[in-house]
């Protein structure tokens, strides 16, 4: 191991929205919206965007002073990780929904896909601009994964689920290139549901994947979680779905081990990939101390060196207070540096 490898801490995309902006009590008592939910904002639609803006600017504000290396928007636009990008899309239904399960196994309504699915327009380049505008540091933007997006769909238009993949592979594809154009330093892709359901992701989703991501220049990652804590309750000790990921060119991998304690030797299976390695339990508002984060941190060194580490939430912070949040990223910035400094 390098001597005092510095491990960079990053968000892995949501960050605790104001309860002035969403009616957070409704988002937590409901599944993640796949169609639009914008009952859930307490702002008028007038005056969203600017609220929006300004819990952006919240946001970014408490990355730094936690001192983050990394620096994300908070999604603070989002009523879900997934939906804004999903229904913006053209080829989809979202005022006539169709009905999907969720990884939960609950019926969930969602796009319902009526024609070829392409990109209208960016959906997301302001956002990113928002948010290079306002901070100097490394910038990450987020966005759902094709594989995820197509079992969060009700395809009554193409009839082959791998079709279905590869049509919004396309649609991704083209936003990562549009975000790298307009300056993000690394874009990240979210792809929960390979977790859920691996034999579909190894069958076409692992293929998707790769047509939206392989060969494009610039730094992506790739998020593979359990779920939102706050909703899916259970952890396995291990993924169903990973060593898989190193068949893509994917430069990071992004996974969770607090709550769920994971075994790390999976890690041996990405050693060509920098590890986002969750390292802060989002099942509770409790704030983890330095030295708890540290040694999470430090659990994976035997598989994966500091030099090869970002420290990071589980997943999203979406569901948590918002003081609970800004105290967590205080000891995750704080346990990765006495975690390098013990190396």
């Amino acid at each position: 191991m390098a001597e005092g490898a510095r491990i960079p801490t990053s968000l892995v995309g949501s960050y605790a929205q104001p309860e002035w902006l969403i009616d957070r009590e409704r988002l937590r008592d409901r599944f993640p919206p796949r169609v639009r939910a914008t009952e859930l904002w307490r702002v008028d639609a007038a005056y969203l965007e600017e609220a929006q803006d300004d819990a952006t600017r919240l946001a970014i504000a408490d990355q730094e002073r936690a001192g983050l290396d990394v620096v994300t928007d908070g999604e603070m636009r989002r009523e879900s990780y997934s939906n804004r990008f999903a229904t913006a899309l053209d080829g989809v239904d979202v005022d006539n929904p169709g009905t999907a399960l969720d990884r939960s196994g609950q019926p969930n309504p969602v796009p319902r896909v009526v024609g070829p699915v392409s990109r209208r327009h960016p959906v997301q380049v302001r956002d990113l601009e928002f948010l290079k505008a306002h901070t100097s540091r490394r910038t990450k933007i987020t966005v759902p994964g094709p594989f995820t997006m197509s079992q969060q769909a009700q395809d009554d238009f193409y009839g082959d689920p791998a079709e279905v993949g590869m049509a919004y592979a396309g649609a991704v594809r083209g936003e990562i290139l549009d975000l790298f154009a307009a300056g993000a330093d690394i874009v990240q892709v979210d792809e929960p549901y390979m977790q859920a359901r691996p034999e579909a992701a190894r069958e076409y989703g692992l293929d998707a994947l790769r047509h939206a991501t392989d060969g494009i220049s610039g730094t992506t990652a790739v998020h593979i979680c359990f779920g939102y804590a706050a909703i899916i309750h259970e952890r396995p000790s291990g993924y169903s779905f990973l060593p898989e990921l190193a068949a893509t060119e994917c430069d990071q991998v992004s996974i969770e081990t607090a709550q769920s304690g994971l075994e790390l030797d999976v890690l041996d299976s990405l050693s060509s990939k920098t590890i986002i390695l969750g390292v802060l339990d989002l099942s509770t508002d409790d704030v983890e101390t330095p030295d708890t984060v540290a040694a999470r941190i430090r659990r994976a060194f035997q598989h994966a060196g500091p030099e090869r580490l970002i420290a990071a939430p589980d997943c999203g912070m979406k569901y948590l207070p918002r003081d609970s949040a800004y105290g967590k990223l205080e000891s995750l910035v704080e346990g990765a540096r006495i975690a390098e400094a013990t190396t």
